[in-house]
């Protein structure tokens, strides 16, 4: 593994909300941090990846981060809607994580963390497609830590909590408050607080794989 402080991460869906917070803690504990935005990185596209893993050099982390809902109650979600959404949340995670374990296996060090949701553990009525496919994260991660433990790589995911960040912006006030009354602290989960955690996980828990860390109050 190289020094700390001249590590390189890739933080999918980097350039917004979360995964603008993560690179921007990343950067702050001075690593190198590449953080690509959707129009940059296609993660639904196996060969834009590949590309981009392969221009990317040494990465000592991934941070799989970008995601996408189309909340529906189930008899009126279309087809479309439940295929993006698993395109991009659970297709996009395995195609990212696959292209950079090739080459964390080749130095035998890395660590990927995967942005999964506290509904994959409590969804609410209307994101079937959304709890399914963060759920399926989950499986993912651990099947990967079992893989890829011997060859030194973790792999861990994180529940970052209710953010007040674009993809909760619009939902109903009425929707966000239940959410705020489900939290024991009765408050919120920050971004920055998030990044932070990241930077914790990889730097200061060097011994940690295979684990679900869920951030804000509210009870699994």
């Amino acid at each position: 593994m190289r020094m700390l402080d001249s590590q390189k991460a890739l933080v999918t869906g980097g350039a917004h909300g979360l995964g603008q917070a993560i690179a921007q803690s990343l950067r702050n504990a001075h690593f190198e941090v590449l953080a690509p935005s959707s129009a940059e990185l296609n993660v639904c596209d196996s060969d834009a990846v590949k590309r981009f893993v392969a221009g990317a050099g040494e990465l000592d982390l991934l941070v799989v981060n970008a995601g996408v809902t189309a909340d529906s109650l189930l008899g009126r979600m279309k087809e479309s809607d439940w295929n993006r959404v698993m395109e991009v949340n659970l297709k996009g995670a395995f195609v990212c994580a696959r292209e950079v374990a090739r080459q964390m296996v080749k130095r035998r060090c890395g660590h990927i963390v995967f942005i999964s949701s506290f509904s994959a553990a409590h969804p609410p009525a209307g994101q079937a497609n959304y709890a399914a496919s963060k759920s399926a994260l989950i499986g993912l991660m651990k099947s990967m830590a079992q893989e890829l433990g011997g060859r030194n790589i973790r792999v861990n995911t994180i529940f970052p909590g209710f953010l007040e960040t674009a993809m909760t912006e619009n939902l109903p006030d009425s929707v966000k408050e239940r959410c705020l009354e489900a939290h024991v602290l009765g408050r919120l989960n920050t971004p920055d607080s998030v990044g932070r955690f990241v930077t914790f996980l990889h730097r200061e828990m060097p011994h940690t794989s295979g684990q679900v860390f869920n951030l804000d109050s509210r009870i699994l």
